[in-house]
């Protein structure tokens, strides 16, 4: 299974988003990929002005343009995530990633679990400000049966999720991201690395790169990594995509000979009912 992650340097253009986000999806199509993965926000992406202005329902044009290329070209397209604008006006918005597939249908649709509410290097990121918390997990069938694990940028922090999601099936997970440049530099490929280790999972982790607006800058460096932790594709500092194939073969291979989920034991686990501060 070839698969694609597509890094962009998003704006709160998104018009300009949009056309970049379509070259670049056919490019990695035309290398072969079955699978694309794009970046978090890659509709647009700013403070919450910005985001607000430029969010849409999941009818909007931007998924509706990804069922539209998605069928066009034939392939599974994870489109990275959206700010979606829900029902009710006074509502916040939601961090939404899409599953399209091959027939241009909505496969899954995954609202952000965990919140971005951190500091950063002195810059203070509060997501919850504008968006609301998503409260379930999604794996979804791409094309051939292989189960993706859908996720979030910071989520990757929290392997419980992703634990869960293998447990559930998940082969492949996805996670579309705007990872800040020093998180990126210090955190991003251990953090990749170590879940697909954990779960012996392959992880396409599409990133956004430089500078959005003054003062909000993404750390590019997208990556495709294997269950035995091997970085098979990392990007460039520029808009661009990367392309790996997946040796599933080998996935089982490592599932079988070092069977770390079956021999998981739940029951001896006591989830603390609150975690130490």
């Amino acid at each position: 299974m070839r698969v694609a992650a597509v890094q962009l340097n998003s704006t709160a253009d998104f018009d300009r988003n949009l056309e970049h986000a379509d070259r670049l999806t056919r490019a990695a199509a035309a290398d072969g990929a079955q699978l694309v993965v794009l970046p978090e926000k890659w509709t647009a992406i700013g403070r919450g002005d910005a985001l607000r202005a430029a969010a849409q329902p999941l009818d909007g044009p931007a998924i509706t343009w990804a069922r539209a290329v998605a069928l066009e070209l034939g392939i599974d397209l994870v489109a990275g995530s959206i700010s979606e604008r829900v029902a009710d006006p006074h509502a916040r918005l939601r961090n939404t990633s899409v599953h399209v597939g091959p027939d241009g249908e909505i496969r899954a649709t995954y609202r952000k679990v965990h919140m971005f509410d951190v500091v950063v290097e002195g810059t203070v990121y509060r997501e919850s400000e504008h968006e609301d918390a998503g409260d379930e997990l999604a794996v979804s069938a791409a094309a051939g049966g292989v189960e993706l694990g859908l996720s979030i940028c910071y989520d990757i922090r929290f392997p419980e999720l992703y634990r869960i999601l293998a447990i559930r099936g998940a082969r492949v997970f996805t996670v579309p991201s705007a990872f800040t440049v020093p998180t990126t530099r210090d955190h991003w490929e251990v953090l990749l690395r170590a879940r697909a280790i954990e779960d012996q999972a392959f992880v396409v982790a599409a990133n956004q790169v430089g500078e959005h607006e003054p003062g909000l800058r993404s750390g590019g460096r997208s990556m495709i990594v294997d269950p035995w932790g091997i970085v098979l594709a990392v990007a460039p500092d520029r808009e661009c995509h990367i392309v790996a194939d997946l040796d599933l073969d080998a996935q089982e291979r490592i599932r079988r000979e070092l069977p770390a989920l079956a021999n998981r034991r739940p029951a001896a686990y006591l989830w603390p009912v609150e975690a130490a501060r």
